[in-house]
């Protein structure tokens, strides 16, 4: 490995996929945390959290390393979306969300043992769906089934004919790594990134 190494504390492909995009080289691991809210927690109180406990998660076994934490919570009107994990789900949850706006709340904490550091950033894009038919919606769940998404819908692929307005300051927010608060934030630690 590298003087400066990376872990992304995450078993999220989209995450690592996101990642690949610096061109920096990392390990993938996975944390094993609860991650159901607290109670009286908001989501983004609940990204937040999660975001930090996935790093923090990381610094036993890797003390040397630059550990990557990021949770994502979608947020309609202070409810938590989850993922749907089914069709019947899905379909469910989109019916929900059809014609709404839903706040995608994107946490980042990128922390290192020795010494002791840790950056965190908040990232919130704001999805407004489109109004959708029971047609429009098993149509879009048949060519992609986005059962593994928040909100059930993947803005990277078919999904973003769904959506009727993104407003946020990251796009790769919305898919679940804020990538330009990242490069922020490790420039700041001295890697290397354009």
């Amino acid at each position: 490995m590298t003087a400066k190494h990376i872990i992304l504390a995450s078993s999220s492909r989209y995450r690592r996929e996101l990642l690949k995009r610096l061109g920096l080289p990392f390990k993938a691991w996975s944390p094993e945390l609860d991650e159901h809210a607290f109670a009286g927690e908001s989501p983004r109180q609940t990204a937040m959290r999660l975001a930090r406990a996935k790093a923090h998660a990381g610094l036993g076994p890797w003390p040397q390393a630059w550990i990557i934490g990021c949770d994502q919570v979608a947020d309609l009107d202070g409810e938590a979306i989850g993922k749907p994990g089914s069709l019947a789900k899905a379909r469910q949850q989109l019916r929900k969300l059809s014609g709404k706006s839903v706040l995608f709340h994107t946490a980042l904490c990128l922390a290192h043992a020795e010494p002791t550091r840790s950056h965190e950033r908040l990232v919130t894009t704001e999805v407004r769906y489109r109004v959708l038919s029971a047609r429009e919606i098993d149509r879009y769940l048949a060519r992609e089934p986005a059962f593994d998404c928040a909100g059930s819908a993947k803005s990277e692929g078919l999904g973003i004919a769904l959506l009727e307005c993104c407003l946020g300051e990251d796009p790769s927010a919305l898919v679940g790594l804020p990538l330009m608060a990242l490069a922020q934030l490790l420039r700041a630690e001295g890697f290397e990134l354009p």
